[in-house]
């Protein structure tokens, strides 16, 4: 008897087995404030988003913030984005050396959009009143150079996300290196970006009326309850990247950069990207490809380029912009203003 039970125990974990292997499984779109998936940066946008190798302008920050350590001026980068569905995306970074002990930043993410009108089963043409939706995030980041080769940078972030007056918070961590090979200068960069506790909604709209057992007759009909929402994993990224030179001169550069990218909400995907620098950096070309190898890709190739001047001694003033190509949505431009003091 027990060897048949042992058995009919072993075809019901097959069976259960087989028809876990056959269901496609997939945690896309399972993640809280995915507005920090977008890329910063017009550079590195131009780039495919293959930058976490080469990390050189304050935007690095946001990529990999060991980065940073390199930069031995003040600097300042904004960048402005018409994102898809009337969605404007922005992001300020403000970078600056300590002497020798290495380098802070401070920098702003911010995905919104215009006010909306509240709807109803009653009012489905608006009731009057408005409402507005976004997404933000603060950090402060320190980067050092441990060897004229190797340095460590972290970012920590107070994030928050909101809708009418409703909001979900947290505070997370982004951590990356960056070593400069003895073969051809080629650097190695890793970062992991978004590590955190989960996003859970608060909120006084989360207040309703409840009747506690509808079964009893007589009860209170109007108890006060707040509804419990889920809570979210934050998009944790995992970035490799490499980066070098083809060229340098002083009449031109070219650079390479590849990146390997594993999210925790998707597939793992790939990023390349090429840059030329002509005349001593007053010109720069771009072109690169984003989600290699990604299954159901939707954003595809980018295009971009930069115009740089001299101000002064160590003073440049950058104007970066990006084309990003998508399968099905509109398609993106990107710009972002950068200077060096």
């Amino acid at each position: 008897m027990y060897s048949k039970i042992k058995y009919i125990n072993c075809v019901l974990l097959l069976i259960l087995v087989s028809g876990l292997n056959a269901v496609d499984i997939t945690k896309t779109g399972t993640t809280a404030a995915k507005f920090l998936a977008i890329g910063v940066g017009s550079r590195a946008n131009g780039l495919g988003n293959a930058f976490v190798g080469i990390a050189n302008d304050a935007t690095a920050m946001y990529w990999n913030p060991s980065g940073i350590s390199q930069l031995n001026n003040t600097e300042l980068v904004v960048n402005y984005t018409q994102w898809i569905a009337d969605i404007y995306f922005s992001y300020m970074g403000f970078v600056f050396p300590v002497r020798e002990y290495g380098v802070l930043g401070i920098n702003t993410t911010y995905l919104g959009m215009g006010e909306m009108e509240v709807t109803t089963e009653e009012f489905p043409e608006g009731t009057g009143e408005t409402f507005s939706a976004g997404s933000y995030a603060i950090g402060l980041t320190f980067a050092r150079r441990l060897t004229d080769r190797f340095s460590i940078g972290a970012n920590l972030k107070y994030i928050n996300e909101y809708i009418m007056n409703c909001d979900a918070s947290s505070i997370a961590i982004d951590i990356g290196t960056l070593f400069i090979t003895p073969f051809r200068d080629i650097r190695f960069g890793v970062s992991i970006s978004n590590f955190g506790r989960k996003m859970q909604m608060t909120g006084p709209d989360l207040l309703v009326q409840k009747d506690i057992d509808e079964r009893i007759y007589g009860n209170n009909e109007s108890v006060n309850a707040i509804l419990s929402t889920d809570q979210f994993d934050l998009p944790l990224l995992l970035r490799v990247g490499l980066s070098g030179d083809f060229v340098r001169s002083g009449l031109m550069r070219v650079t390479w950069a590849v990146d390997a990218v594993h999210p925790n909400d998707n597939s793992e995907y790939l990023n390349y990207g090429f840059e030329i620098g002509l005349l001593d950096e007053i010109i720069n070309l771009r072109a690169g490809m984003k989600s290699v190898f990604l299954e159901s890709r939707e954003e595809k190739f980018s295009l971009g380029g930069s115009l740089s001047f001299r101000l002064g001694t160590g003073s440049r003033i950058s104007l970066d912009y990006a084309y990003q190509s998508f399968e099905h949505l509109n398609q993106i431009h990107k710009y972002t203003l950068r200077l060096v003091f």
